[in-house]
């Protein structure tokens, strides 16, 4: 039997980079993320950013001097967090992000498309190549669409 006098909520997901400031400012600018102050710790090395959203959501990226090399899967499924998901009011939003991004140089590897499920959404890669989706909670027929 589950506990509900306990209201949980997704805090923030965190990320290991070794290129902190980029990561950092690629969110600021195509996800209008708000940074706090950087944390550092002199002793370990440690240098963590907490970004927040618009939603109250925040994202963690966090360096040390050595990290160990991991290559990243561009093919999916695989096991471990597979993407994450920015939601837009649009899909001419979804558009738009898409187009900036793309002309920025990140590469649109899926999309903008409806799904099945009633989102319509595109995946980009970020400055290290973790999956991010750009989505509609939900699309209507009149809104604006792009081919597929």
């Amino acid at each position: 039997m589950e506990d509900k006098s306990i209201k949980m909520t997704l805090e923030h997901i965190a990320v290991w980079t070794d290129r902190l400031e980029i990561l950092k400012d690629y969110y600021i600018r195509y996800f209008g993320g708000t940074p706090n102050q950087k944390y550092s710790n002199p002793q370990t090395g440690l240098e963590t950013y907490f970004i927040t959203f618009a939603s109250g959501a925040k994202l963690e990226i966090m360096t040390l001097p050595k990290l160990a090399d991991h290559k990243k899967k561009t093919a999916i499924p695989y096991k471990g967090i597979t993407h994450l998901a920015f939601g837009v009011d649009t899909m001419a939003e979804v558009d738009k992000k898409a187009k900036q991004l793309e002309a920025s140089g990140f590469p649109i590897v899926r999309g903008p498309r409806k799904t099945g499920d009633g989102f319509y959404e595109f995946e980009t890669l970020d400055p290290d190549g973790n999956r991010i989706e750009v989505t509609t909670i939900s699309y209507t027929d009149t809104q604006s669409q792009p081919a597929v």
